[in-house]
């Protein structure tokens, strides 16, 4: 595939630039990365300061954390193990047997009352979102049950991951805790920790030395500040969000602390592509030559789970935690039909993306798409909160478009 014109990488770095212009208001910095089904990169760019109030720039070493977008990543742990016949995906007794905490789970009911689910959970379910979990901070039922205490998703304790069920397994489309308990079945049934056997069978293989869940003392160093935008649009520094995994220490701590496989993993956005450039490539790394996954394993994470719920992405999702999130009318308006893979979205768009094309994002307002059909994949990062901010919405959108047209 042939780089991109001068015109077109200089368009992109000054729509960077002009969104981290407005140190008060804008974005304070963002990083895009863009490669092709070679894994080479066709773009990549920082812009802005490392967080609000600093004078350090942003940098490609910036290490940001990547939420939601850790479910990519532990998609492919599973489905190694479902090629190697280790979990199955339709097997709920297999599921119950590993968790038997999903055995026991209730679902509660609109008047705030807990009833038994009605059939089995499985692996599918949870990688589709339709095993029927929720999180607090986007189901209003869920957030006012867990009072006085509340759940926090991002505590590092298993207990806020132990929450009811907010719809009957299989029974609609649901975001939620699903894919944490993904990462527990890939636990148990392998006997290592979830940071472990990603290390082993995704990132060693790859080669990247900048992506976990524990982020060593250099991953540390470079990690970009989290920012709080306020109605009004002001910003303003806040603590972390995800902190229990940025200050355990030892092997204990470490071991008692969730590995999140919704949202646990801390990444450089320029090695994140180099996973992205694995489902662009059928599986198989087009830098190291190792393969992760066969190419049909990888169709059927492109496939579409849930053709019984052809809207699901236009149900809206309240922002039930103001703090962490705007109101979501639509998940990603489009002409093309909408579908959900084996932990992401799947639909075409105006900015010339493919149908299909797969795609998902993080709390902090983190971005990525891998269009399999034209080859190429990208990822915006930013980390600011509330998810959904307008701005680094606004500028993945201005920079996907600029990407497709440079390929044109």
């Amino acid at each position: 595939m042939a780089q991109f014109s001068a015109e077109t990488v200089r368009s992109l770095q000054q729509k960077l630039d002009a969104a981290c212009a407005d140190k008060e208001k804008g974005i304070p910095g963002a990083v895009l990365v863009v490669v092709d089904k070679n894994g080479e990169e066709k773009f990549s760019y920082a812009s802005g300061i490392r967080g609000y109030g600093t004078t350090e720039k942003m940098t490609l070493d910036n290490v940001f954390w990547i939420a939601s977008c850790t479910k990519m990543i532990v998609g492919i742990a599973c489905m190694q193990l479902v090629e190697k016949g280790l979990l199955a995906l339709d097997d709920s007794s297999q599921v119950e047997k590993l968790s038997p905490e999903l055995k026991q789970v209730k679902v509660l009911q609109d008047d705030g009352k807990l009833v038994d689910k009605k059939r089995g959970i499985t692996l599918r379910m949870l990688l589709s979102h339709t095993a029927g979990f929720g999180y607090t901070f986007f189901n209003e039922k869920l957030r006012d049950y867990s009072k006085p205490i509340g759940y926090d998703e991002f505590s590092g304790h298993v207990y806020d991951i132990l929450q009811p069920l907010v719809r009957q397994p299989g029974d609609g489309w649901e975001y939620g805790v699903n894919i944490d308990w993904a990462g527990v079945l890939v636990e148990r049934v392998t006997g290592l920790s979830l940071k472990d056997y990603i290390h082993r069978n995704i990132l060693e293989p790859l080669g990247l030395r900048n992506i976990s869940m524990f982020p060593t003392p250099s991953m540390k160093a470079n990690l970009a500040h989290m920012n709080q935008r306020a109605p009004d649009g002001q910003l303003s520094p806040r603590d972390h969000l995800l902190r229990r995994p940025l200050i355990v220490n030892g092997a204990t701590e470490i071991q008692d602390c969730l590995n999140s496989g919704g949202a646990g993993c801390f990444a450089k956005p320029q090695e994140y592509c180099q996973i992205l450039s694995v489902l662009l490539n059928d599986g198989t790394s087009p830098k190291t030559g190792k393969t992760l996954l066969r190419k049909e394993t990888v169709e059927e994470m492109f496939r579409n789970q849930i053709p019984e719920f052809p809207n699901f992405g236009t149900q809206g999702i309240p922002p039930s935690k103001q703090d962490l999130t705007h109101p979501i009318p639509n998940l990603y308006p489009s002409p093309t039909p909408q579908g959900w893979g084996l932990t992401f979205m799947l639909t075409g768009g105006a900015t010339g993306r493919s149908p299909g094309t797969g795609w998902w994002a993080g709390l902090p307002n983190l971005y990525w798409w891998c269009d399999r059909e034209k080859e190429i994949a990208g990822i915006v990062c930013s980390q600011i909160l509330p998810f959904a901010d307008p701005k680094v919405l606004g500028l993945w959108v201005d920079v996907e478009s600029l990407v497709y047209q440079g390929l044109a």
